[in-house]
């Protein structure tokens, strides 16, 4: 019998020491608990470790690691408050803390993280793009608690779907269109309570960066989690970054699945997300000529090199259109730093982008928000009402190369001509 890599992780963190099948209860020990600092979630696990368990300091402090990558830099003195509840918990409990180094979930794979075949918790379900390195990686919410009060927490191991990802992607056509294609020929309750793992040959064509926005989204299919066998790329990002041994693991060839699908990608075109669903996928031509005035590129989803080069592309030697918001957020600082380095940074900026030091804030509609009528082309996590302001405005989900085509233009636009201009120029 067969395992897929998702019982096999499990079974190898639980006291079983050894693959278990999906619907097993098991009790399973994570390799690592993140969280990042926001009211009423680390701020009252802290309050209830030593009110209700009389538990002062967490065991094995070097399993944990915390983000302050919300309310980043704070705006208030209750924001800097909570920051500084945050860092003086990390202190006393010898726990690493990381601050003002970017969105955690990119932070967490930098910081050497995204383990593979570890098993990784958070609340926060974004953490499944420590997927794309092999690394079960689940948001428990609520059941984060017990992560800091016990050892082990208890799970029912999850049944899988596979996707094999067949034929190649267009130029224009990127990661994120590919997951966003996933939800609408999948269905966005296709895999619910389930891991989603990635395969086929498409997939070796796709970059970690890549692998990493679809398995950060995985949320929006109603997955727990995704993952991928880790390949040469992902091992070879994991020895230059994970501090520990490791035994990667992969999904046996026989191996049982609650569905099994294959996704041709060679006719895909760009995508948008029609607000206020989130996978209310449409192709872009549909909505192209739609007058939008605010562009976002970032958060833990698109925020990469491979999406600020895309969108440096675009814009090189030209200019938003007058009026038009275009916000660049890096979703770590060291890829801001090699964006710096290659002059991405210098032809964002020069096209009249207002590029900022990363955090989650832009995301979730903290920073930059929007006001009654207006729309936003968007490379955050979600389009739901209200997210990035006003709850009479509008958030349409796209690539990265589309967000900055559509910057030019004031209006859902295509990218791929501009990419296919930009790469004559450099032939």
């Amino acid at each position: 019998m067969g395992y897929t890599i998702a019982e096999k992780i499990m079974g190898r963190a639980s006291r079983a020491g050894a693959p278990v099948p999906a619907g097993t209860e098991v009790e399973v020990k994570p390799d690592y608990v993140l969280g990042y600092d926001f009211p009423g979630y680390l701020d009252l696990i802290f309050k209830q470790m030593k009110e209700e368990f009389g538990i002062e300091r967490v065991a094995e402090p070097e399993r944990y690691a915390l983000f302050i990558d919300h309310m980043v830099p704070a705006n208030t003195p209750e924001e800097e408050e909570l920051h500084i509840v945050t860092r003086t918990w990390c202190a006393e409990n010898g726990v690493r803390l990381h601050e003002r180094e970017g969105i955690g979930h990119q932070v967490a794979a930098e910081a050497g993280y995204a383990v593979p075949g570890g098993f990784v918790v958070h609340f926060d379900g974004h953490i499944a793009q420590l997927g794309a390195f092999g690394t079960l990686a689940i948001g428990i919410h609520t059941q984060l608690l017990e992560a800091f009060v016990r050892e082990r927490i208890d799970f029912t191991v999850p049944e899988t779907t596979r996707v094999n990802l067949t034929g190649r992607l267009a130029p224009g056509v990127m990661a994120r269109d590919v997951f966003h294609h996933l939800v609408r020929v999948l269905g966005p309750r296709s895999c619910r309570f389930q891991v989603l793992e990635l395969g086929g040959p498409a997939l070796g064509d796709i970059s970690l960066e890549g692998r990493q926005t679809i398995t950060g989204l995985a949320m929006f299919t109603g997955a727990l989690t995704a993952i991928c066998n880790p390949d040469r790329l992902a091992l070879d990002y994991a020895k230059a970054h994970v501090t520990q041994p490791f035994e990667p693991q992969a999904s046996d060839a026989d191996a049982t699945y609650a569905a099994l699908h294959e996704v041709d990608l060679t006719d895909l075109a760009p995508i948008v997300v029609v607000p206020p669903n989130p996978a209310a996928t449409a192709d872009l031509a549909d909505h192209a000529g739609l007058e939008v005035q605010a562009g976002y590129l970032g958060s833990c989803a698109s925020g990469r090199l491979e999406d600020l080069r895309a969108a440096a592309a675009v814009l090189k030697g030209r200019r938003v259109a007058p009026g038009f918001q275009l916000h660049v957020v890096p979703t770590s600082q060291a890829i801001m730093a090699d964006a710096a380095r290659e002059g991405l940074l210098t032809t964002l900026i020069e096209a009249g982008a207002f590029v900022t030091s990363s955090s989650c804030d832009y995301c979730y509609g903290r920073i930059a928000t929007m006001t009654a009528g207006q729309r936003a082309v968007s490379t955050g996590t979600l389009n739901v009402t209200g997210r990035m302001g006003s709850p009479d405005s509008e958030i349409y989900l796209c690539n990265a190369a589309a967000v900055a085509a559509s910057a030019l233009e004031g209006r859902i636009a295509d990218p791929r001509p501009y990419l296919a201009e930009a790469t004559e120029a450099g032939a």
